[in-house]
Formats: C-alpha cells, structure tokens, sequence
C-alpha cells in the first residue's frame, strides 16, 4: 500500500470490522484498484465482500443495474451513475457498504466529459447513499490513483460521520477529501 489511500483503508477496514459490517466495490475507471487497495490490508477478507469490475457500459447496466436509460442518457461518467453502481454492487455481492467509481482516466474525453472528470459513490446500510463529483488532473496512472484515494476518503467519512462512541478515536484529518 502507497500513500493515503492505504491509511484510509486500514481506516475503513478497522471501522468495519469493529462494527461487523462488510464492504463491496465497483469500479469502473479504477479497474480494480479500490478493491486491490483494500485486499492489500492484512485481515480484509473479514470484511470484503468483493468487487465489481464494470468497465464496459453494458455491464454497468446488466450486472449492478444501473437505469438503461439514465445511461443512454447521460453517459456512465455522471454522479447518479456512481450512485447507483455503489447501491448495485452493495445488493449484488450482499454487503452492508457499497463504494463505486466512474470516470475519465484519459487520454481522451467520454462521455462528452473532459479527462479527470470522476464520480465516487457510497450506498450504506440504512441506503444513505453520497456522490462526490473530482475534477482531478495529472496523467491516466495519477487520476486513478487519486480516485481510488478519494473514493476511500469517501467511505471513511460516512463512516466516522455516521459512527457510535466506539469509533470517536477515528475522527479527525487522516488526509480525508471533505465532501
């Protein structure tokens, strides 16, 4: 683990664990890197329920069911898009959390979205569901690198937003994104 994104998901895996809930992702631009992130903390299979690589438009649709038609009509790099992969993924693979990206990695344009354009969902349990919409820059490697931290930071913050007494500890900079 490098970098931020790596404390964010120790952050997240401890959280979860101490509150025996679980975590699925799908990812979209990230190619897997959200769930490699979190598989790469010792002790993560007792929460990570597993991942969703949907690269491919249809595959947003058919497998985590994203609405045919928001697709059609907006494209998939769009925050409600986000939204409803980071649900699909969370009823699919039957976790308590569900966490998804979508973008433009480069080096051209989607979607009529310029490149560094990602969307980073939540769906919790109580189906809480947040959207943050990065403008990032740097090259492909950069902008999925920072989506995958973004998108942890994300998790991390509903998580100690939303968390009892017992997480209070977690609270404070940790490099999170604020929404």
């Amino acid at each position: 683990m490098t970098g931020p994104a790596g404390g964010a998901a120790a952050g997240v895996l401890a959280l979860l664990a101490g509150r025996g809930q679980t975590v699925a992702a799908a990812e979209s631009l990230t190619g897997g890197l959200v769930a490699a992130e979190l598989t790469a903390v010792p002790g993560a299979s007792r929460v990570v329920r597993g991942s969703v690589t949907a690269y491919a438009t249809d595959v947003k649709q058919a497998v985590l069911g994203v609405d045919g038609a928001l697709l059609a009509a907006r494209g998939a790099v769009d925050a409600e898009v986000a939204r409803q992969m980071a649900c699909g993924v969370r009823r699919v693979l039957d976790a308590d959390w569900g966490i998804a990206t979508t973008g433009v990695a480069g080096p051209d344009p989607q979607d009529g979205q310029p490149v560094g354009t990602v969307h980073v969902a939540v769906c919790g349990p109580e189906g809480t569901v947040r959207a943050r919409r990065l403008a990032l820059e740097g090259d492909r490697e950069r902008i999925r690198r920072d989506s995958v931290a973004a998108s942890l930071a994300l998790l991390l913050s509903e998580l100690t937003e939303n968390a009892g007494a017992q997480d209070t500890e977690q609270h404070g900079g940790n490099g999170c994104l604020q929404p």
